[in-house]
């Protein structure tokens, strides 16, 4: 069973159809996307709000994720496994990017998600000068939501979107393999995957990238708590989730859960 590498992504640049990946946190997730082929899986630090029930990303340690991607890992034979850099994990100094990046590959990652562009270029080169693949990100980044004060869209204007354009052809030449563009104009994204040779990734981008990305959480329907106009969901599994927990806690307290066929005689 081959696993997929970053070259494998990196060929499906300007593919004829668009490949998909997803954002996961756990063993079973990671198997139910490896057994679709899904070919990237990434460890967001999105599960900073998705399971830890913080109110943003920026909460979230590198101690809290390094359990989520290991978790990710095991569930995963064939799937690139990328992982978030948590805010303050990369922006302090180089040597603590490398030294943070190197956990998160030592603990079963094949790259590291950055965000930023020309203002991260050091830190992706010392990250590829040591073999460590960096994807990065660009546009509404999450980790910058103070700044931006609140989910904003990004490159809506001439000055924003020529300054998303340059940061993505600094990150090509840095050594990313790839992009992922969130929450820009589609024209914009457009414009950013056919002036680089990285395959670009889109969440609420367009459909112009190479690929796009979807929290699994909230393609299946099971956060509903902060949901984005890029969002859809292809399943509603929360509703059928708290069907069935109200159909046990009625059957446990009408005495019929458990059954002898649930009972060891």
């Amino acid at each position: 069973m081959k696993k997929i590498t970053i070259r494998d992504i990196q060929k499906l640049k300007g593919g004829e159809s668009p490949f998909a990946t997803v954002t996961a946190y756990d063993y079973v997730s990671a198997q139910n996307a490896d057994a679709v082929d899904i070919p990237l899986i990434l460890v967001g630090d999105s599960a900073a709000m998705v399971v830890y029930g913080m109110e943003n990303t920026i909460p979230i340690s590198m101690d809290e994720l390094l359990f989520l991607v290991r978790a990710v890992c095991r569930g995963t034979k064939k799937a690139l496994v990328v992982a978030d850099m948590p805010f303050m994990s990369y922006q302090v100094s180089v040597e603590e990017a490398v030294r943070n990046a190197g956990r998160l590959i030592q603990a079963g990652a094949g790259a590291v998600k950055l965000e930023g562009g020309l203002a991260i270029m050091d830190r992706v080169q010392a990250l590829t000068r040591v073999g460590i693949p960096v994807m990065g990100h660009i546009g509404m980044t999450p980790q910058s939501v103070n700044q931006y004060g609140g989910y904003k869209v990004q490159g809506r204007g001439e000055h924003q979107s020529g300054a998303l354009l340059e940061d993505a052809k600094a990150l090509e030449s840095a050594g990313a393999f790839s992009i992922v563009l969130e929450a820009m104009p589609t024209v914009l994204a457009k414009s950013i995957t056919e002036a680089i040779t990285i395959p670009t990734i889109g969440i609420g981008a367009g459909s112009d990238c190479d690929g796009q990305i979807m929290v699994l959480y909230d393609l299946l329907g099971l956060f509903d708590e902060f949901s984005p106009r890029f969002v859809k969901p292809y399943a509603h599994l929360k509703v059928d989730a708290l069907q069935a927990l109200r159909r046990f806690k009625e059957e446990v307290e009408f005495q019929k859960f458990p059954s002898d066929l649930e009972s060891y005689q």
